[in-house]
């Protein structure tokens, strides 16, 4: 334990297991949320049956503390990083030689980047798990849909321009948060060889293009399909 909470090889450790959970996390989420479109094109319910499964049965309120957990976790021990970081070298988190321009960038900006993640994933909640899961346990009525209607929910919030704006601004720090993030777990856990940093560097890259670009078919599909209507 005390590993885990005094040395800085430990705390980037926890940073990297909490951050690749979170990353599952977010695949299962975008995938999730993607089937929303589907319902609206072939007129199913496959998403509103997947909201009554995770809505307030005990596994999903028990699933929903543990990755609220892991949240504050990996927060915490962002914010003893970047004060360390900052004592020993600057903003420079990982030390590395031949950084691309971006990766550079991204490292010195993780903690800001990671503040306007929280931060709307803040709004993300106020919006749908406030008015969903929440409601159902504290057995609110909503006036705009039922709690279990979450494709109501995405079509009300996603017609919205601002709140479609603020997602996209959202899922671009996702996207730099993530691309460095997840590299850089790799490195803590002992892949940090030239061989295989431009690798780890590209799934990255990928991994994270796909999530964020998951993540903004949903707001930008609704949104059009509003101003359609």
């Amino acid at each position: 334990m005390s590993f885990i909470v005094n040395s800085s090889i430990g705390r980037k450790l926890v940073m990297s297991i909490s951050g690749f959970a979170l990353i599952f996390f977010l695949l299962f989420h975008m995938s999730m949320n993607f089937v929303a479109i589907i319902d609206d094109v072939l007129g199913t319910e496959g998403y509103n049956a997947i909201c009554g499964f995770l809505g307030a049965n005990w596994y999903a309120v028990v699933a929903s503390i543990g990755l609220a957990a892991l949240v504050l976790v990996h927060f915490i021990y962002a914010i003893v990083l970047t004060i360390q970081n900052k004592k020993a070298r600057g903003n420079q988190r990982y030390a590395y030689s031949k950084k691309p321009a971006e990766v550079e960038w991204a490292s010195q900006n993780m903690f800001v980047l990671g503040l306007i993640v929280i931060g709307f994933m803040m709004l993300h909640l106020s919006q749908f798990w406030y008015k969903m899961q929440f409601a159902e346990l504290a057995g609110v009525e909503n006036e705009i849909a039922a709690a279990t209607d979450g494709l109501a929910w995405i079509k009300f919030y996603f017609s919205q321009t601002w709140v479609v704006i603020a997602y996209i601004i959202w899922l671009g720090a996702l996207w730099f948060h993530l691309s460095h993030g997840f590299w850089s777990a790799f490195q803590t856990i002992g892949w940090d060889g030239k061989v295989w940093f431009n690798r780890l560097r590209v799934i990255s890259i990928i991994v994270s293009t796909i999530i964020c670009i998951g993540f903004a078919c949903v707001p930008l599909y609704f949104y059009a399909v509003s101003l359609i209507a």
